[in-house]
């Protein structure tokens, strides 16, 4: 599997809490794959797909070196890293997870043969709609939709068919983050078009720092009261910041 490659050279498998969505404040573990289907201007994570020999733009301006950013790991080293862990929540996030779909199933699988007692989750932006075995293995879809305000085409960006099938599992929850009223505007046409479940949405202020969503959080949770969505917080800013690891 290709993985994110940490500045010490190490693969990026990190334990944490969970900072988004339903399960906030979970203990987990996070398994960061390289490589991206769409190229967010925003992105926090450009080192997974931003190479220099590629013409996306991002705002930061900066470039990667895709050998530098990438690491291959067998499924047996990935298990024998995550079990140093004390914890069997684990999430797999990018990049674009399920653009590696069979490497998960086989890291699952290699889980699962030590013991049951495990849980996986994967953040996926909502245009890939993986096979079968990935459907009963994975406990819970994280799913982030994006919009216009990525700098991605809709053609590439909105995949009606994927959200619904994703929503039809019942086991995907949809988080859209929100800068501004248009923003709004538009998820509310995404849920009305896709037959997304209110009970499953979940609005998050946009934010690069805990000072940004300190000024945003009040705007957005009002959005999420009055109009019967949940609102997810970012926990990992407002302890960590904005690093890579945590």
């Amino acid at each position: 599997m290709k993985l994110a490659r940490m500045p010490d050279g190490s693969p990026e498998i990190f334990y944490t809490l969970q900072g988004e969505g339903r399960h906030t404040g979970r203990p987990s573990v996070f398994i960061r794959a390289s490589l991206c289907n769409l190229s967010c201007r925003w992105c926090d994570t450009a080192y997974t797909w931003n190479w220099d020999d590629t013409n996306f733009e991002h705002d930061s301006g900066t470039k990667f070196k895709r050998d530098e950013q990438i690491i291959d790991c067998q499924t047996n080293e990935i298990v024998e890293t995550i079990g140093k862990f004390p914890c069997s929540n684990y999430v797999f996030t990018g990049g674009e997870p399920l653009l590696q779909e069979k490497a998960w199933v086989d890291l699952m699988s290699a889980l699962t043969d030590i013991s049951e007692a495990k849980h996986f989750e994967v953040e996926t932006n909502g245009t890939l709609f993986p096979g079968d075995e990935f459907l009963s293995d994975i406990n819970q879809f994280n799913v982030s939709p994006k919009l216009s305000n990525s700098g991605v085409a809709e053609e590439k960006r909105f995949n009606p068919e994927a959200l619904t099938q994703l929503a039809d599992t019942g086991k995907a929850d949809f988080k859209f983050v929100i800068g501004d009223e248009s923003d709004f505007t538009e998820v509310v046409t995404m849920i009305e078009q896709c037959r997304l479940p209110a009970d499953h949405i979940f609005l998050m202020p946009k934010a690069i720092s805990a000072g940004e969503l300190e000024a945003n959080e009040a705007f957005v949770a009002e959005l999420a009261r009055s109009n019967g969505f949940q609102y997810s917080d970012r926990l990992h800013l407002r302890l960590y910041g904005a690093k890579r690891g945590v």
